[in-house]
């Protein structure tokens, strides 16, 4: 037995060593590579809810300039993405109405040139940048306000709620809203406006009798001085008899 034993320690020892070795042989697993480039159609088609608003981004090549701008700028950026059903909820035809430079304003106005946490938009300066801003000399702010985990966004002339992040990492935030963010540049009154007309009032047959009545006031004057001409004249060739009479 002590033979068999001193023969297999040196086995058990060369063997041990074989596979050592041929654990460290094998390649360690890859790295994990850089996180490719942030792609905003990507986001929001993972979204689900957001055709129209990736057509404009496209049509306006909005889209591609986000990418870029967000890929290199140390800012970041943030979105604000209505949905199908907000886009449904404007008048017909309101988007067709825009000229191809009103529909890149549109767009641009739903893009800040910074990243922004939900928190950071309840204690920022309002009115916040948008891509737009300036053009036309014109503000194109967003104004935020809220408490808690609700912020509310006011354009001025619509106002919504910020719902759920579809992205908010940095350096690119993807907001969803239920409402399309008019600027009230674009937007307000005797401007482009997507809501329809108030019906006119029923009262306005009132004011046709009103003008009716005001306009038939002088005829009744002018009959009353005809009226008054009259009498004076009878009165006045009764006298002339009367003294006749007296006379002869």
């Amino acid at each position: 037995m002590a033979i068999t034993r001193l023969t297999l320690a040196p086995l058990l020892l060369i063997a041990a060593v074989l596979l050592s070795t041929e654990t460290s042989a094998q390649p360690a697993a890859p790295a994990p590579g850089p996180a490719g480039p942030i792609n905003l159609t990507a986001i929001l088609e993972k979204g689900g809810q957001f055709t129209t608003f990736m057509h404009l981004l496209k049509i306006t090549q909005i889209g591609s300039q986000v990418d870029i701008q967000v890929n290199s700028s140390s800012e970041g950026m943030t979105v604000f993405a209505p949905t199908d059903n907000a886009f449904q909820n404007l008048k017909a035809g309101t988007l067709n109405k825009l000229s191809a430079d009103e529909q890149v304003k549109l767009i641009l106005y739903h893009v800040s040139p910074k990243f922004y946490t939900l928190d950071d938009l309840l204690s920022v300066s309002n009115p916040v940048r948008t891509q737009a801003s300036g053009r036309d000399n014109g503000v194109y702010g967003l104004n935020f306000t809220g408490e808690a985990n609700q912020v509310n966004v006011s354009t001025g002339y619509v106002e919504t709620r910020v719902s759920n992040a579809l992205r908010s990492q940095r350096p690119l935030a993807v907001y969803v809203v239920d409402m399309v963010l008019l600027p009230g540049e674009m937007f307000g009154e005797h401007k482009l406006s997507p809501i329809a007309p108030a019906p006119k009032s029923p009262t306005t047959g009132v004011s046709d009798d009103n003008t009716n009545s005001t306009k038939k006031a002088p005829a009744s004057a002018d009959k009353s001085a005809s009226g008054e001409r009259r009498v004076g004249l009878g009165f006045g060739f009764g006298l002339v008899v009367l003294c006749l009479k007296f006379i002869f």
